[in-house]
């Protein structure tokens, strides 16, 4: 089934070219045939996983080992370049190929009636195809070329999907702003792969871990990629300070917040830099930068989230947050514990905004909380799966998100000297994790219903192709912790063990590995649970009796204008760049180069005005000219000898 790997990426990509030509002619077909198109490339991809579990013991004709290339055709050839189009088949890319396509398919079931009354409903699924087929791409490369061919491929769809609906000229903003903010980061992946190439004549992930591993090398060098390489993630998995694109990014459908900005491409940057260990476990510095930026970046956004009242944007700011937990866990060393934060969010994040969207279409496109309220009697599949959604990332056992959330923190407690102090923070942002997310539960589905009567009288429950996802996503977040449970629990860590044969190297140098002792442990998770009640419980006190017309002041007021992030920049940033470009225009452009290419035109035009008089028609006139010209060449000659 390895082999077949190609197969996983055609399948969307051939789903984008017939929903995106026939866009016009299929109609509601669209939605099922590029639904198939996931749905043949998970049951593609589950087959790889089983090969991938067989191959790590050897057992299949490749000769065991821990990955497989498999090679398509030569993408760059020239001089000592030679970059093949390969794919890349192991332990951590088969992980990543299952939630893409899993949750894809999920959300492209549930996008066929959310959107089934949009004019570009074939637009629409030959996007999201067109998105799936890059990220798989991105995961799939065997090296970081056809990675970052991935990686613009995601970026592109983003912005499409961002600013789909594109008459609304914030939305159009929004995309724009994504789009902006992603070309940032990914200058710096390009200059960390133009500096691996520069000294190694290679960019094939292999080839590359062998040098690396083996080698002896510069730590400045080393250290530069491995900040090279996280400024890009920085912009795709939106880390301080290029993470305010991705709030905006709820302009789009909302199938398209829970796939894109929840479930795959917002990870793209922790599985680059995962898939990167080999460099980042010889950079320290590196890695210390960014422990502290995701760790900087879940308290910002979970004290933002706390006060905002749009219900997708407490979401996508929760997004930020968790995705600051997945960089602490990379700074720290624990990749798994990254790696199964990735997959038990992308099943929890996916859920609730997939349950916001249910909330959203049964208010009639309303997305403020503050006129929501007494929805759990209406909507009891959406209300009882957005609970269980809400358990997850608060982090209470035995749902997922308390095993790969207690995972993290206790890899942070065991970093070095101020491990600590990280710990303490990371748990101060687990705290405000369950309270906000409870405050969204409880204003949205408890309460009395604060909207107009009109809205009240169309409250109802989704349809079955919305609500079946949601069903299948709460029991996945309910239950999809069981792959990484404790050791201390007696049983085997599933997904380290399936990780192991590709992360081995790094997993012998995380100095989490066997320190804490049981007691220790169990006391840190103990702690873990009581800060996840305690939030819940701040959010029952606080919230059980909302107030919609109660104005917030001081703190909060910052909070809920979120810090003023977006003015800071404005400031420091967009308006200087307006007014610097609009200098260049007026004295560079305008005044030099407008004027060196208009003044060249000038003189051609006066000058053969002039010369023109020359042509006067007067055979005289041109007798005495030529006999004029005879005698200055004669008088050259003479005096050139």
């Amino acid at each position: 089934m390895i082999n077949l790997v190609w197969l996983v990426p055609l399948f969307p990509f051939l789903g984008f070219l017939i929903t995106g030509l026939g866009r016009n002619k299929l109609g509601k077909s669209s939605g099922w045939i590029a639904s198939l198109a996931i749905l043949a490339s998970f049951v593609v991809s589950v087959g790889i996983f089983f090969d991938v579990r067989s191959l790590a013991h050897g057992d299949l004709e490749h000769g065991g080992g821990s990955s497989v290339i498999v090679p398509l055709f030569d993408f760059i050839n020239s001089g000592t370049m030679h970059i093949p189009f390969a794919l890349q088949v192991d332990a951590l890319s088969s992980v990543f190929l299952l939630v893409i396509t899993g949750i894809g398919f999920l959300i492209h079931l549930y996008s066929i009636s959310y959107m089934s009354h949009d004019d570009g409903f074939g637009k629409f699924f030959s996007y999201l195809n067109l998105f799936v087929f890059s990220m798989l791409l991105l995961v799939l490369g065997a090296n970081y070329v056809i990675m970052f061919i991935g990686w613009e491929g995601v970026g592109l769809c983003s912005y499409l999907l961002i600013g789909f609906w594109y008459k609304n000229v914030d939305y159009t903003n929004a995309a724009k702003k994504a789009f902006i903010m992603n070309r940032i980061g990914d200058l710096g992946f390009l200059i960390g792969i133009f500096l691996l190439f520069s000294k190694f004549n290679t960019l094939d992930f292999k080839e590359l871990q062998s040098i690396i591993s083996t080698g002896n090398f510069s730590t400045a060098y080393i250290t530069s990629v491995a900040l090279c390489f996280f400024i890009g993630a920085t912009g795709k998995s939106a880390q301080i300070p290029l993470f305010t694109w991705l709030p905006d990014a709820m302009a789009g459908p909302t199938p398209v917040s829970a796939l894109i900005h929840a479930a795959t491409m917002v990870t793209a940057g922790v599985y680059m830099i995962a898939r990167s260990h080999f460099i980042y476990t010889l950079a320290p510095t590196a890695q210390l930068v960014i422990l502290i930026v995701g760790l900087a970046t879940a308290l910002v956004a979970a004290t933002i989230a706390t006060q905002q009242n749009d219900i997708k944007k407490v979401l996508a700011y929760s997004t930020v947050s968790q995705l600051g937990f997945m960089f602490m866990a990379l700074g720290s060393g624990a990749y798994v514990a990254a790696i199964f934060h990735v997959v038990t969010h992308a099943f929890f994040k996916a859920l609730l905004f997939l349950g916001s969207g249910s909330v959203i279409h049964a208010m009639g496109g309303e997305q403020d909380i503050r006129k929501m309220g007494g929805l759990k009697p209406y909507m009891k599949i959406t209300y009882l799966t957005f609970l269980i959604g809400c358990i997850a990332i608060a982090g209470i056992p035995p749902l997922s998100g308390f095993f790969s959330k207690d995972e993290i923190l206790m890899s942070v407690f065991n970093y070095g000297a101020y491990g600590k102090a990280f710990w303490a923070l990371g748990m101060l942002a687990a705290l405000m994790t369950a309270f906000y997310m409870f405050r969204l539960f409880f204003v949205t589905f408890h309460g009395e219903f604060r909207g107009t009567e009109d809205q009240k009288h169309h409250l109802h429950e989704s349809p079955a192709l919305m609500t079946i996802p949601l069903v299948v996503l709460a029991l996945l977040s309910a239950f999809g912790g069981m792959i990484g449970l404790p050791k201390l629990m007696g049983s085997p860590h599933l997904l380290e063990e399936f990780l192991e044969p590709v992360l081995e190297r790094s997993l012998a140098a995380n100095p989490m590995s066997n320190q804490l002792s049981q007691s220790s442990e169990l006391l840190l998770m103990g702690l873990a649970v009581c800060i996840g009640v305690l939030g819940i419980l701040m959010g029952w006190f606080y919230f059980k009796k909302y107030d919609a017309k109660k104005e917030v002041k001081g703190l909060l007021k910052m909070a809920q204008d979120k810090w003023y992030l977006d003015e800071i920049y404005d400031t420091l940033i967009v308006k200087p760049l307006f007014k610097g470009s609009a200098f260049k225009e007026k004295i560079v452009e305008k005044g030099f180069l407008d004027a060196a290419v208009n003044g060249v035109g000038k003189l051609v035009e006066v000058g053969s005005t002039k010369f023109r008089l020359l042509q006067n028609g007067m055979v005289g006139f041109y007798m005495f000219m030529m006999v004029l010209g005879i005698i200055v060449l004669f008088a050259m000659q003479i005096w050139l000898r």
